[in-house]
């Protein structure tokens, strides 16, 4: 066919998107199915060696390296969230019951009971920065069994200019899969920054946005479902270049950003104020997260094309952290900053103690920076960088405290050390 944009097999004529790999010699081209059945034809005649008796990587798949699906239900899913991640009860539901049902789909991929096709549900993420978004992706990725990859929105640029194409997002999710097409397809992608590629304004640009509206464009398709030809190491394709056929249409994507800004978008369509002696005065105290109110229509405001904000029905917004939050972030998840620098000081030999009342003052102090939990490390890294430097090399300490007052600075860490022997 002259309009066929891929390549067809001259053996068995399937198209190149039909078929993982195609090679080509000059305008001939043949497909890997036709390549090993040309092998097996070869075997046969005792010409080549049985294909059982070569690597997993030529013949058949490994089947060590396939993974199970295990169907964990979504209190499941929320338990192991709840084991890393502190509050933000709605958001871990939200994503554990998408990711519940993207299992489900995956298992009725092969159902032809009926005529009835599940569609998914991505997912947007919305919240202010230090909130848990990533945290919540990154230990996603540790429970789950399908591949999941986590790709930057600030790195893509739309098609022909300097940075990485949209389609290399999906790169990272085949290299998740080791390279396994087939389970690739039925993974889960996280997009973070997806707020830093909203457009100008809300009226459609008549010049190019090349990190902007360009690449929310790009995504469209990719979101949507499509069958995207990635290179094989990721980067720009180039003309005859082998690339990889993936079809999204079954990958589920989830969204974060912080969408700095969205407030005064969303606080505008919602301010009931008005002036006049029969004016009503609003409270602006009692606005305790205006976020929660977030319609579709003020992503559109904020900069977000409705085509993309379309694709991501499932919108979940995070709270910003309180005192107490920042107070649990800080001792109750199993890598909580208090047990890292614990285990940090351990290794030398040392105890390290933080007072309950010196959590208070950490998590005070972090609420003044507005940069959520993770300023806690940038605080806690301020305060033991003389400690961590000069503890190691006095091998008399044995316990360090830290207490609010050295918190505060109005003194110096409560320090230990062996007892000395005295001669008679």
């Amino acid at each position: 066919m002259a309009n066929d944009v891929y390549k067809r097999c001259n053996f068995c004529g399937k198209s190149e998107a039909k078929v993982r790999n195609m090679f080509s010699a000059g305008v001939y081209n043949i497909c890997d199915e036709c390549v090993i059945y040309c092998y097996d034809i070869l075997e046969d005649q005792g010409i080549v060696p049985a294909r059982e008796s070569l690597t997993p990587e030529f013949g058949a798949a490994d089947e060590t390296n396939v993974k199970t699906l295990s169907l964990k239900k979504p209190a499941e899913i929320k338990a192991v969230l709840d084991d890393y991640v502190i509050g933000q009860d709605d958001a871990k539901m939200a994503l554990s019951v998408a990711v519940y049902n993207h299992y489900k789909r995956i298992t009725s991929i092969d159902d032809k009971s009926d005529d009835v096709e599940i569609q998914k549900s991505n997912v947007l993420l919305l919240g202010p920065t230090g909130t848990g978004k990533t945290l919540l992706a990154q230990t996603l990725a540790r429970i789950l069994n399908v591949p999941f990859a986590i790709a930057d929105a600030t790195t893509l640029t739309e098609a022909g200019y300097v940075g990485d194409d949209v389609e290399n997002v999906l790169t990272r999710l085949i290299q998740a899969a080791d390279y396994d097409i087939e389970a690739a397809q039925k993974g889960i992608i996280y997009i973070d920054e997806i707020d830093k590629i909203s457009r100008k304004s809300e009226n459609t640009s008549i010049t190019r946005d090349v990190s902007g509206e360009g690449v929310q464009q790009a995504l469209l398709k990719i979101i949507e479902g499509t069958v995207s030809n990635v290179p094989p190491n990721g980067g720009r394709k180039h003309p005859n270049q082998q690339c990889f056929h993936i079809d999204t249409k079954n990958i589920l994507f989830i969204c974060g950003g912080a969408f700095d800004g969205l407030e005064r978008v969303i606080t505008k369509r919602t301010d009931s104020s008005s002036m006049g002696f029969g004016g009503v005065i609003k409270d602006k105290k009692n606005e305790t997260n205006v976020m929660k109110k977030v319609m579709p229509h003020d992503l559109v405001k904020f900069g977000i094309v409705p085509e993309l904000v379309g694709r991501l029905p499932v919108i979940t917004v995070l709270e910003e952290l309180d005192e107490a939050a920042l107070c649990r972030i800080l001792t109750e998840p199993k890598n909580s900053l208090v047990r890292q620098y614990t285990k940090l000081f351990r290794m030398d030999g040392i105890d390290f103690v933080v007072t309950e009342d010196a959590t208070v003052e950490l998590a005070r102090k972090t609420l003044e920076m507005k940069t959520g939990a993770r300023g806690l490390r940038g605080v806690f890294e301020g305060l033991l960088t003389g400690l961590m430097f000069n503890a190691p090399s006095d091998p008399t300490i044995t316990r360090i405290t830290i207490d609010a007052e050295v918190v505060r600075g109005e003194k110096e860490a409560i320090i230990e050390h062996k007892a000395e022997k005295r001669g008679a």
